[in-house]
């Protein structure tokens, strides 16, 4: 892994397609991503295809990150501009450096001082939980929802698709940490992976919301970056086709609903959190 440390010009970028549904800006605390999931998009941004170095094997370690924010959202405030911010859009704000570097607790110790107005920490990290208590300090000041990456309820499609990340079983574990220390939970199946008919239950009394998301809605060219990132030809390989269809959003989320009120799922084709 390539570790480099960088000073970022900006660390509020305003939100584009997919996060412009109620997020006004996201907030990448790195670039790259140490998970190196099979089926990232990211890899098919212009942040990757002009890379030399593959993605999954370098990460830029913002180290000016929480000046940025106090600057930035200060001008905006001027502004009296809404700040909802989605973090975070191209990296996971958890990655295993952050035990160390602690950029994003940087971020989220400025944000004790200089709330936004909502915070989505996207994450399928549990080191989130480090964070447990400024998370609880910042949700007295602002609204605060801990979203949680769990794509599938199987280790071994976990593993498939995602072998670097962290398991599943630990990811939920940090989730009903966080769920049970007060503060708001979602379950962010994105993509939908193939799954048991169990895997509601093991959801069931730590989210408070549910996030549908598929490769083909998902990837932010309806499908094309993970046509181009080979996701039909792995399915099909390992005899998964049925779950790469167009409308397996569709199915999911009928599934999901035996088993929670509709009002706690959305699926992305649908307006996002926040309301």
């Amino acid at each position: 892994m390539e570790l480099k440390e960088t000073l970022a010009k900006k660390i509020l970028t305003e939100a584009k397609g997919y996060l412009d549904v109620g997020f006004t800006h996201s907030l990448n605390p790195y670039s790259g991503c140490a998970f190196s999931c099979k089926y990232c998009y990211v890899r098919e941004m212009p942040i990757q295809r002009f890379k030399e170095i593959p993605w999954g094997e370098w990460l830029d370690i913002k180290t000016n990150a929480a000046e940025n924010y106090r600057m930035e959202i200060k001008k905006l405030r001027e502004k009296n501009k809404t700040v909802n911010i989605f973090m975070s859009s191209a990296t996971d704000p958890y990655q295993p450096i952050e035990r160390k570097a602690a950029i994003t607790r940087g971020i989220l110790e400025e944000m004790i001082n200089n709330p936004p107005d909502f915070l989505q920490l996207q994450t399928r990290s549990p080191l989130i939980t480090r964070d447990i208590d400024l998370l609880l300090e910042l949700k007295d000041k602002c609204e605060v929802l801990v979203s949680m990456t769990v794509e599938t309820d199987r280790e071994d499609m976990k593993q498939l698709f995602a072998p670097y990340a962290p398991g599943i079983k630990i990811r939920l574990k940090a989730l009903k940490e966080i769920h049970d220390a007060g503060i708001s939970t979602q379950a962010s199946i994105s993509p939908v992976l193939p799954f048991t008919p169990e895997f509601p239950k093991v959801l069931k009394g730590i989210v408070n919301h549910i996030w549908i998301d598929t490769l083909s809605i998902g990837d932010g060219q309806n499908g094309k970056r993970s046509e181009r990132l080979g996701m039909p030809k792995l399915f099909a390989e390992h005899g998964l086709s049925d779950w790469y269809r167009k409308d397996i959003h569709v199915a999911v989320e009928k599934y999901f609903q035996k088993h929670f009120p509709s009002e706690m799922i959305r699926v992305s084709k649908q307006e996002a959190f926040p309301n």
